[in-house]
């Protein structure tokens, strides 16, 4: 669960906590505390990919701060900030495949480059993800956890707030979910 206040492009405050579960309980009281009665003149949002209900909370929230604070709400893609920090890394390539940690084993991957995403985002088995980025050569984010063999470049970074003051004008996206798979949940019959 992350979230960060930028003013002019510059990091004012942030927090970045690994939690696993329990987003909807986390983030609101993390948005008061690092807004400490700031309003923001705009909101940007995560969209994923991720875990269903975790896009699904920070939607929420930011579309409900819209409401109550009147400004505008931007997204931004997980795999958008993995990149924009791993680019930042003075060692960092030309080229990197982004992994994040898909839960039930296997990881959302996607090809960037300092221009911006040169593919889409797919869902891959760990043994896929690896292969395909030892032919990138990098990659980047949570995901590397899983990779039973790691490329020559490896930044194992998970999403964080911080990075959006690194994202490029063409990384914002409207505020919609990105789902790569199906929910878990499935209609009772």
């Amino acid at each position: 669960c992350s979230v960060a206040l930028l003013e002019g492009g510059a990091v004012v405050a942030a927090r970045h906590e690994e939690i696993g579960r329990g987003h909807a309980e986390w983030l609101i009281p993390m948005v008061a505390e690092l807004l400490d009665g700031a309003r923001p003149d705009s909101i940007l949002v995560d969209v994923g990919p991720g875990s269903f209900t975790g896009v699904r909370v920070g939607l929420a929230a930011a579309r409900a701060f819209a409401l109550a604070w009147e400004c505008r709400v931007d997204g931004v893609g997980a795999d958008a900030l993995v990149a924009r920090a791993a680019f930042a890394v003075a060692a960092a390539p030309g080229r990197i495949l982004v992994l994040l940690d898909a839960l039930r084993g296997e990881v959302f991957a996607r090809e960037w480059d300092r221009d911006g995403p040169t593919g889409q985002t797919i869902a891959l088995a760990p043994e896929a993800a690896s292969e395909a980025a030892a032919r990138v050569g990098a990659a980047a984010g949570n995901g590397l956890a899983l990779l039973p063999f790691l490329p020559a470049w490896t930044d194992a970074r998970a999403p964080d707030a911080r990075a959006a003051r690194l994202l490029r004008p063409g990384d914002r996206v409207t505020a919609i979910p990105l789902y790569i798979r199906a929910p878990d949940a499935k209609p009772q019959a």
